[in-house]
């Protein structure tokens, strides 16, 4: 498999997070539409036997990494001075900092507010949310009500316009090509992403990144850092050297199976993108590690959920190489 790092443009308010998992699951409804349920299926083929055609990490701000999910004992000592709360909300590595010793990027790393800044401009500020009011018309007595027809509210995410993000994707090119991939992403960002797609929310558009050089490999490299969410179950990796924060994704249907009469699946528990995973046997060439999951839905037992991520490498002090 073949990494590349795309720059995602948000273009408008978001109801759901720039996920690599959701992001994957909306890429095939997109393709489904654009070449077909054949063609589809061909691509899941192999999918849940460690053969997937296309590996999706959550959109990152452009120039950042996660910062690993370590314990303190990782990272140089703070300063008295610090505030531990504070040095918990820097959660971004500029790609800069990945060439200075692993010890040491705790202390390099930014906050939502300085990684904002650092991409838009000394004014930005991360994503806004709003509280963005609804209301059902009951057509019978021309009013809303109780019940379904109760006023309610949900959040929408606003992103400072000159905002960029980096989606780190691991794409198969005889089964995919980039090509196909980047014209799939940016139709379904014309179309909207995530929740209230329908009413404008979710629209983005894709590039190549203008600088196509990933970070080198760290010297020393013997772990994963996840890009994005990862199934890393009974994948061999060393317990006691890999580093996790769970997540539990409650996912649901989209696109036309929305309509299939049950459109929730099956909670899935994953490792949140930051997490850190140390192999028996280090192999530097691997792109992305996880499983594809499937017996995720009831109503489409076919459904399949990515439990793949992209990874980074990285030098984990006293692990097996």
């Amino acid at each position: 498999m073949q990494t590349h790092r795309l720059t995602l443009q948000p273009l408008s308010a978001f109801g759901t997070p720039l996920a690599g998992d959701t992001l994957f699951g909306q890429l095939c409804w997109t393709l489904r539409h654009q070449h077909g349920q054949a063609r589809l299926e061909r691509l899941l083929d192999g999918y849940t036997a460690g053969q997937p055609f296309a590996v999706l990490g959550d959109a990152l701000p452009q120039g950042y990494l996660p910062l690993p999910s370590l314990p303190s004992r990782f990272w140089q000592a703070a300063r008295a001075d610090q505030d531990r709360k504070i040095l918990k909300q820097k959660r971004w590595l500029p790609l800069a900092a990945c060439e200075r010793p692993l010890q040491e990027w705790q202390a390099h790393a930014h906050s939502d507010t300085e990684a904002a800044r650092a991409i838009a401009g000394p004014e930005a500020i991360p994503a806004i949310e709003r509280a963005q009011p609804h209301n059902s018309i009951n057509r019978q007595t021309g009013t809303t009500g109780t019940g379904q027809f109760a006023p309610y509210s949900q959040t929408q995410h606003w992103f400072h316009p000159a905002m960029r993000f980096h989606l780190y994707v691991c794409l198969d090119p005889e089964r995919l090509s980039l090509v196909e991939l980047l014209d799939a992403l940016n139709t379904l960002g014309a179309t909207g992403y995530g929740r209230d797609a329908s009413i404008g929310l979710g629209k983005f558009s894709v590039t190549v990144d203008a600088d196509m050089a990933l970070p080198d490999t760290p010297a020393g490299s013997n772990a994963w850092l996840c890009l994005g969410p990862c199934a890393p179950q009974n994948q061999g990796f060393v317990a006691e050297r890999s580093f996790y924060q769970p997540l539990t994704r409650f996912g649901r249907h989209g696109d036309m199976a929305v309509h299939s009469g049950n459109p929730f699946k099956r909670p899935v528990l994953l490792a949140k993108a930051g997490s850190v995973f140390t192999p028996e046997h280090f192999e530097p060439a691997r792109r992305c590690i996880g499983q594809g999951l499937t017996h995720v839905s009831s109503s489409q037992p076919e459904t399949v959920q990515q439990g793949y991520a992209p990874v980074f490498p990285l030098p984990l002090p006293g692990s097996r190489a």
